[in-house]
């Protein structure tokens, strides 16, 4: 296996909790899919705090940020049916990193919380 990059990020969930209050923050960086699963569980601020970490991680891992056509609301942060974390592009962002790696590539997610804060790991390998 070798490594294209690694990223980590850690979000303070206060922080999460005022700016969720705000349709526009969610909208502009949540998929309806993570919104919907965040607005239906008690702590959901930890719930969008974690993703938010998991796509910083991202885009700290392809080396850009969020930039050159990487857009928070086209990766969303996905659980298997056994609950293992996982990362799904699409849109302008899937087609910006596919031109970007040039290979296929694999996505390692680990997610993390503990109030007050989330962290999440990203790992993409070749």
């Amino acid at each position: 296996m070798k490594i294209y990059g690694i990223g980590i990020d850690i979000v303070k969930t206060t922080r999460m909790t005022k700016s969720i209050k705000q349709k526009t923050f969610v909208n502009r960086l949540f998929n309806k899919t993570e919104i919907n699963k965040c607005n239906n569980l008690r702590n959901k601020e930890n719930c969008y705090a974690k993703r938010f970490a998991a796509k910083e991680a991202f885009s700290k891992a392809i080396g850009t940020g969020i930039a050159k056509g990487i857009n928070f609301n086209e990766i969303i942060v996905k659980n298997n049916k056994n609950g293992k974390p996982g990362i799904k592009l699409i849109g302008k962002t899937k087609k910006s990193v596919d031109k970007m790696i040039k290979k296929k590539f694999n996505v390692l997610l680990t997610l993390s919380d503990d109030k007050p804060f989330a962290i999440a790991t990203v790992i993409i390998s070749l």
